[in-house]
C-alpha cells in the first residue's frame, strides 16, 4: 500500500477543522463585540443619566440659594416660604410643574436640553425645622440615577453690625465730627446704601471718618462722595487720596437684619399713667409708654430693663436720662415719615442689662446683650454727652447734634433712606471688639446652605 495513498484527504479536513474553529472564533468575537458595545452604550446612557441628576442639583441649589427667609419668621413657616418661592422659580419654565404634600414639594421632570430627552425630578423634603433633604432623580432616555443631598437654614454671614455706622440713606458730617475707633481704626468703618441719591457722603469742616467708607450705590466716587474743608478726611488722608485710597462705591448691598421689637413687649408689664409726675426723679422698671402720650421727661429719669414705646409717640428726655436696659419701639422699620419720635436733649448715663439685679422683672434680660435702642419706625435724635452706650443704636432716621458725643459699644444703624446727619461739635468713638453675634432684637436673614459631606448616590 502507497503511504502517500493512506494521507489523502488529511489537509482537506484540518482546512475544515481550522474553518470552524475560526468561524467560531469570529462568531465570539462578534458576540463579545456586540456585548460591550451594549455595554459601553449602556454606561454612557447611565453616565449621562448621572450628568442629568448633577445638573440638577446644580440647578435646585441655585434656586435655593436665591430663597430669603425673614428671621422673624417662626419655625414652622420656613417650609412654607420655601415652597412659594421655588414655585416663582417653576413659574418661568414650560413643562415643570410642582405640588406638595405635607413637608414635601415634589417638582416634576424638568428638561435639561431641547434637542435631547434629558431631564431631572426633585423631592424635597422637610426632615426638621433646621434641616431638609433633596433627592434628585437624573434621567437619560429609558435609564434614571439617583443622587441624595442635605440643605440646612443659617444666618447670612455678613450684616449691618460689622461696621460702625449703616445708613440706608445719604450721611452728612457738618462742623467738628469725628468717627473713630476706640482700638483700631476699622471699628469706625462705615456703610452707606444711598440708592435714591448720587451724593451718598458729605463732610464738611473738620469733620473725618478714621475708618473706610463702602457705598453701594454705583456712582463714581467723585459724584458720591463731597468733601469741603481742608480738615476733611477719610481713613487719616485728606481730599483725592482720602477718596481714591478710603472709598468704595458699587460695594454689594449689606443685609440690613429686620428689628423684631414684640420680642421684648412681655417685660413690660408697668404702663405710664397718664398723671405720672415726668419732671421728677422717677426710677421706671419696665415700663410701657402707650401710643399718643407723647411724654416729656423732664427729670432725671431713671429706666431699668424693657422701656416698650407703643406708635405713635413722640417721646422726650431732657435732663439727664440713665437707662439700665433696652429702650424698644413697635413702629415699622419701613416707615421713614419721622412722625414718630425719640428726642434725647440731655446728657445719658447707660448701663447694661448684665448689670440689672436678678429679680423675677427681669428673668432672662440679663442675656438680651448688645442693643440700647431699637426703634424702628422712630426718628431718634442726641443732643447731650454721654459716656458709653452699652449697644448698638437702630432706628428710622438718626441724629447727633450739638455737643452729643461718647463712646458707643456696637453700631449706629440708620434704617431709613433719607439723611443721617451728625452735626456740631461731638465725637463718636465705637468700640466693637469682641462683638462677634447679632444684638438682640434683631433677626438676621435666613439663607440656605449646602451640606456636602451628605451627598449620596443609588442606594444612599
Amino acid at each position: 500500500m502507497n503511504p502517500r495513498n493512506s494521507r489523502k484527504g488529511t489537509a482537506l479536513l484540518l482546512s475544515m477543522i481550522f474553518i470552524l474553529l475560526f468561524s467560531a472564533l469570529a462568531v465570539s468575537m462578534a458576540t463579545m463585540t456586540g456585548s460591550n458595545l451594549q455595554m459601553a452604550q449602556n454606561q454612557q446612557k447611565s453616565n449621562a443619566a448621572r450628568a442629568s441628576a448633577e445638573s440638577g442639583l446644580e440647578i435646585v441649589r441655585n434656586w435655593l440659594s436665591s430663597v430669603s427667609i425673614p428671621g422673624t419668621l417662626s419655625e414652622d413657616q420656613r417650609f412654607s416660604a420655601i415652597t412659594t418661592q421655588m414655585q416663582n422659580h417653576l413659574s418661568t419654565l414650560q413643562n415643570a410643574s410642582m405640588t406638595t404634600s405635607g413637608n414635601k414639594i415634589i417638582i416634576s421632570s424638568v428638561n435639561l436640553d431641547d434637542e435631547s430627552d434629558k431631564s431631572f425630578s426633585a423631592e424635597i423634603t422637610a426632615l426638621s425645622n433646621d434641616i431638609f433633604q433633596v433627592d434628585i432623580t437624573g434621567y437619560a432616555e429609558d435609564f434614571s440615577r439617583k443622587i441624595r443631598v442635605n440643605f440646612r437654614y443659617g444666618e447670612r454671614a455678613n450684616t449691618i453690625f460689622d461696621y460702625g455706622v449703616g445708613t440706608r440713606g445719604p450721611l452728612s458730617l457738618h462742623g467738628n465730627i469725628e468717627l473713630d475707633g476706640v482700638n483700631v481704626s476699622v471699628e469706625a468703618d462705615t456703610y452707606i446704601e444711598s440708592f435714591n441719591s448720587s451724593l451718598a457722603l458729605e463732610i464738611i469742616g473738620n469733620s473725618k471718618i478714621a475708618g473706610n467708607v463702602s457705598i453701594a450705590n454705583d456712582y463714581p466716587s467723585e459724584e458720591s462722595v463731597h468733601l469741603q474743608g481742608g480738615q476733611a478726611g477719610i481713613g487719616g488722608e485728606t481730599g483725592d487720596d482720602a477718596i481714591n485710597n478710603h472709598v468704595a462705591t458699587g460695594v454689594a448691598p449689606v443685609e440690613f437684619p429686620e428689628p423684631n421689637p414684640s420680642y421684648f413687649e412681655h417685660w413690660a408689664t408697668n404702663t405710664l399713667d397718664d398723671d405720672a409726675d415726668l419732671s421728677s426723679h422717677e426710677s421706671y422698671d419696665n415700663l410701657r409708654i402707650p401710643a399718643g402720650m407723647n411724654p416729656h421727661f423732664s427729670g432725671g429719669v431713671t429706666l431699668r430693663g424693657v422701656t416698650y414705646i407703643e406708635q405713635p409717640n413722640e417721646v422726650t428726655f431732657s435732663g439727664t436720662t440713665t437707662i439700665e436696659g433696652i429702650i424698644v419701639a413697635d413702629g415699622d422699620w419701613e416707615d421713614d415719615s419721622g412722625t414718630n419720635k425719640l428726642d434725647f436733649t440731655g446728657n445719658i448715663v447707660s448701663k447694661s442689662v448684665e448689670e440689672l439685679p436678678y429679680e423675677e422683672q427681669f428673668d432672662g434680660l440679663h442675656e438680651e446683650t448688645g442693643t440700647f435702642i431699637v426703634a424702628p419706625g422712630f426718628a431718634a435724635s442726641f443732643g447731650g454727652n454721654f459716656d458709653t452706650i452699652n449697644g448698638a443704636i437702630a432706628a428710622n432716621g438718626i441724629e447727633f447734634y450739638g455737643n452729643a458725643g461718647g463712646t458707643i459699644g456696637g453700631s449706629v444703624i440708620n434704617y431709613a433712606d433719607t439723611q443721617m446727619l451728625l452735626s456740631g461739635n461731638n465725637n463718636l468713638y465705637f468700640n466693637r471688639s469682641g462683638l462677634t453675634e447679632v444684638p438682640a432684637g434683631f433677626e438676621p436673614e435666613l439663607i440656605i446652605y449646602y451640606e456636602p459631606h451628605s451627598y449620596a448616590e443609588a442606594g444612599f
